[in-house]
């Protein structure tokens, strides 16, 4: 189905940047608390002014992107964590409910415990950290309200949208190099799916383009990784020469102190089953990832 105007909460971040630069016959509606080129104002967490976006747009469909997803923030403050990424975002899909329009959220591998190595849609979810628990409070909230017309979209470790919206994994490592390192600390002990989010943004648009089904999807890339071995790949393509030391967890214990599966990797079981999935192998995202925005 072809929706003529999109609204977009947390369009100035990783995701929103990717999107906002892919080609789309719908007219895309930009809001995010910081300001960017053609970007509205917009907090989520204030939801008087949501609101009235909502209203002023009259939007066919809300995409909702703006999250805290700093882990160790949101064990600081636990009160903004479940403001921005559960109370706000229940109201976004209230709103999309008054309106009688789709909703789409995007979850998180982070939602997981320490039980398995791989996780499907079928799989309980245990979160360990504020973070996860504010996803998956979310999740639970949009599945037993009795409106059906929403997406949730789980992510894996994401990367891309350039080194200005870029705060994850990839990109910490691409500063450690810019300022002159030469040799870095990695984890080995932490498993997941790095996640380019230019296939994430395009498999959206594809998917309400197409009608996916309503529901919830695991939608990672294809492989598997550990932080060492994600930044073994980027030493690698590069051929950056670099020494990288495998640690565990623990040695960043005081900087990364919230709660972390040991495994956070998923399987796009439910994609795989209707044949809609277009996440492409994580290595071959990562070397287009570094050759458009860090040779």
């Amino acid at each position: 189905m072809e929706y003529k105007k999109i609204l977009i909460f947390g369009a100035g971040g990783m995701l929103g940047t990717t999107l906002k630069n892919l080609t789309t016959n719908s007219e895309l509606i930009l809001t995010d608390k910081e300001l960017n080129s053609g970007i509205e104002f917009c907090d989520i967490r204030d939801m008087k002014h949501v609101s009235e976006i909502v209203a002023k747009h009259d939007p066919d469909i809300i995409l909702n992107f703006a999250a805290l997803v700093d882990l160790e923030y949101c064990e600081a403050d636990k009160d903004d964590c479940y403001l921005t990424n559960t109370i706000a975002a229940v109201h976004l899909f209230n709103l999309c409910k008054d309106l009688d329009i789709p909703y789409v959220f995007i979850s998180t591998a982070g939602i997981f415990g320490n039980d398995k190595e791989f996780y499907t849609e079928e799989d309980m979810p245990y979160p360990l950290s504020a973070y996860g628990k504010s996803k998956y409070y979310t999740e639970q909230l949009l599945q037993n309200q009795g409106y059906d017309k929403y997406w949730i979209f789980r992510a894996g470790w994401m990367m891309g949208g350039g080194p200005e919206v870029d705060k994850k994994f990839v990109n910490k490592i691409m500063k450690q190099i810019k300022a002159g390192k030469t040799a870095l600390n990695v984890v080995d002990d932490k498993l997941g799916v790095p996640t380019y989010t230019k296939d994430f943004a395009y498999s959206i648009l594809r998917h309400l383009d197409e009608d996916l089904p309503f529901g919830l999807y695991n939608m990672v890339s294809s492989g598997e990784a550990s932080r060492y071995e994600t930044a073994e790949a980027i030493n690698d393509h590069l051929n950056l020469g670099l020494t990288i030391n495998k640690v565990d967890s623990s040695f960043f214990a005081e900087e990364y102190s919230a709660p972390r599966p040991y495994s956070e990797k998923l399987i796009n079981k439910a994609l795989n089953d209707l044949q809609r999935n277009y996440m492409r192998n994580w290595k071959v995202c990562l070397h287009e990832y570094l050759d458009t925005f860090f040779r």
